[in-house]
């Protein structure tokens, strides 16, 4: 698959060689941006938003692409995160195929996409390509930077590596480093692309595509993805009519949530490379704040230097649990941050931040105006 890259997206150049922390370089490797609202003449209103795994640069409509972008409710004139106020830069995260560099682009030694040549990818390399984005637009220290999902461990990596980078922080259904239980459903994904045929180690083609592997595992993070309550509540034990189920298959779909799992994979297996899945679910995997306090998470926490901080999510979060974002309150306060903690009762789960914007956006915007 080729990269896909949204209109009006920019772009900043990385330095080359780009290192990355576990070895390997990149030559000629950019990232992909956008912004919205205006810059000051201090130039001290930026906000930077760092994304899940999947979500490309365009959070919202702009100048340069009036689509909705997968943020729209949050973001714009007098929204949660106001552009009248605030100059706003979203990345596209680096290793992913929406613009950024990663396995699906072109490596300029061969002339062939870098596949698994792809340098081994960790939390710290986005974090630090996030930074040449910011500097690039000539800002030397951000108003907040804002982390959603493993966007929230890109910007706790971000604060540690560039200290002093940013006077506040807000951590939306983020964490300080993967539980097991996120371990093991992204290990299950990533065997889900691997063991298909076709993905034929990395090695795969428009005509030869691992789409089953990819199916699977799209369907592993959608359910993680939203909570049993949700699940309960849309779709109870309806069951398909007779027509919609088909008899060539005794053991094919039955239940409407059945349908539902089957057409949310196959709006997404041709939009988002697998090599890149692979390479940027493992990055979460990999990352520990621990690694930076000693072994100890909560001191790796407080060396954060943020004078506020905000860590937000719901109860019914199962991938990224409420828990992760209390222990990231708890280690910014004992680094001197004015640490705010809010639990919400969404019973969307971890995509609630996505979809259950008067709950958050309530949130974000009180914490944003009191900056």
């Amino acid at each position: 698959m080729t990269e896909t890259i949204p209109p009006g997206t920019r772009f900043a150049a990385l330095p080359s060689p780009f290192a990355f922390k576990r070895g390997g370089e990149l030559h000629g490797a950019r990232m992909a941006y956008e912004t919205w609202g205006d810059l000051n003449a201090a130039r001290d209103n930026a906000l930077l938003i760092l994304t899940g795994l999947s979500p490309n640069a365009h959070a919202a409509s702009n100048a340069g692409n009036p689509d909705p972008g997968w943020w729209e409710g949050m973001l714009g004139p007098g929204k949660a995160i106001d552009t009248n106020r605030w100059f706003v830069i979203c990345v596209n995260s680096l290793g992913s195929c929406k613009g950024s560099t990663g396995a699906a682009s072109v490596n300029p030694a061969t002339g062939e996409p870098y596949r698994l040549d792809f340098p081994d990818l960790s939390i710290e390399d986005g974090a630090r390509a996030a930074h040449v984005v910011v500097r690039s637009l000539g800002i030397e220290r951000l108003a907040c930077v804002i982390g959603n999902s493993m966007g929230g461990m890109t910007a706790l990596a971000y604060l540690l590596l560039h200290p002093g980078s940013a006077r506040a922080h807000i951590n939306v259904s983020g964490s300080a480093q993967a539980l097991p239980f996120s371990i093991a459903i992204r290990s299950l994904q990533r065997e889900a692309i691997r063991l298909d045929p076709n993905w034929n180690h990395g090695r795969y083609d428009d005509a030869h595509y691992p789409e089953n592997g990819m199916r699977i595992a799209r369907k592993l993070g959608v359910v993680t993805y939203r909570s049993a309550m949700e699940w309960d509540g849309r779709f109870g034990r309806v069951k398909l009519d007779s027509e919609m189920r088909g008899d060539e298959d005794p053991f094919g779909q039955e239940f409407e949530v059945e349908r539902y799992l089957e057409g949310h994979a196959q709006r997404f297996v041709r939009s988002f490379d697998p090599n890149c899945y692979l390479y940027l679910g493992r990055s979460m995997d990999w990352f520990d704040v621990a690694e930076y306090g000693g072994g100890d998470v909560m001191k790796g926490l407080a060396s954060i230097k943020v004078e506020r901080s905000l860590s937000i999510g719901v109860h019914t979060d199962i991938l990224f649990p409420l828990q992760q974002q209390e222990q990231v309150a708890d280690g910014l306060r004992a680094g001197g941050a004015e640490a705010e903690f809010v639990p919400l009762p969404s019973p969307q789960g971890h995509d609630a931040f996505l979809v259950d914007i008067e709950r958050f956006g309530a949130a974000i915007g009180a914490f944003l105006q009191r900056l």
